[in-house]
């Protein structure tokens, strides 16, 4: 593999009985880069991307994180190696505080004063500090989404994975979640699974289109939101203007 880069998918495929969720896929991920994973529902991306994160088994293909194939590898295995996952739903400790959410993930940081330092760096780097001594039980979905994004990055991922992280929030949380994607891209790469659109023209470069099991089309976010193949599969008719 290239020293440039750092996910690779080769023939990838996932059965389900006679159903082919995933068929022959093939997908390159370079250092620093954020990408952008889109389709209509049943395309297969969540299932990319829950072979991605150790959840589902492969059928056939490999996929390899560096040069160690992670195809078959442990959810916790592949998060040691250097991969951070932000799922759809936020999975946190609801009745603890913002900062013991963060300091929990960082359990392989023994001095309880570094550990303590880490995590409110991390809430820092979302733009959250604020909430650190508030329970996340107590708040609004857009800031528990920050609150475990800052628990993703607290372990200095190289890859960061995060499935639809503006889903439920408001316009106004999206354009910050777009900076906050900018600025955690100046230090990890990060591959987003998204349906909010106005969310992709804010942080896309490159476009993965998946469709019915395969990679459609990849490009540039301009070139991708402009294409009528993604624009009737995707969009729909209706969003053509």
């Amino acid at each position: 593999m290239s020293d440039d880069v750092l996910l690779s998918a080769a023939k990838v495929s996932v059965r389900f009985g006679g159903v082919a969720a995933l068929d022959n896929v093939d997908f390159v991920l370079r250092n620093g880069e954020v990408r952008c994973v889109i389709g209509p529902n049943g395309a297969g991306k969540t299932t990319f991307f829950r072979c991605l994160t150790g959840s589902q088994r492969l059928s056939s293909g490999r996929i390899l994180f560096r040069d160690w194939d992670i195809s078959g590898a442990e959810r916790f295995r592949i998060a040691r190696a250097g991969i951070g996952i932000k799922t759809q739903i936020p999975n946190l400790f609801e009745g603890q505080t913002a900062h013991e959410n963060v300091w929990a993930a960082l359990r392989e940081i023994k001095s309880a004063r570094a550990r303590d330092e880490a995590a409110m760096a991390a809430l820092e780097r979302v733009g959250v500090a604020h909430l650190a001594p508030r329970v996340v039980g107590r708040m609004a979905h857009g800031e528990r989404q920050l609150v475990e994004l800052a628990m993703v990055i607290a372990r200095n991922p190289e890859l960061i994975l995060l499935d639809e992280p503006a889903a439920g929030m408001t316009n106004d949380e999206v354009a910050r979640l777009a900076e906050i994607v900018a600025s955690v891209n100046q230090r990890h790469s990060v591959i987003v699974i998204e349906h909010d659109m106005q969310f992709i023209r804010m942080i896309g470069r490159l476009v993965t289109v998946f469709h019915q099991g395969r990679v459609l089309i990849e490009d540039g976010v301009s070139e991708i939101l402009a294409n009528p193949i993604v624009r009737d599969i995707y969009l729909g008719r209706s969003h053509a203007a």
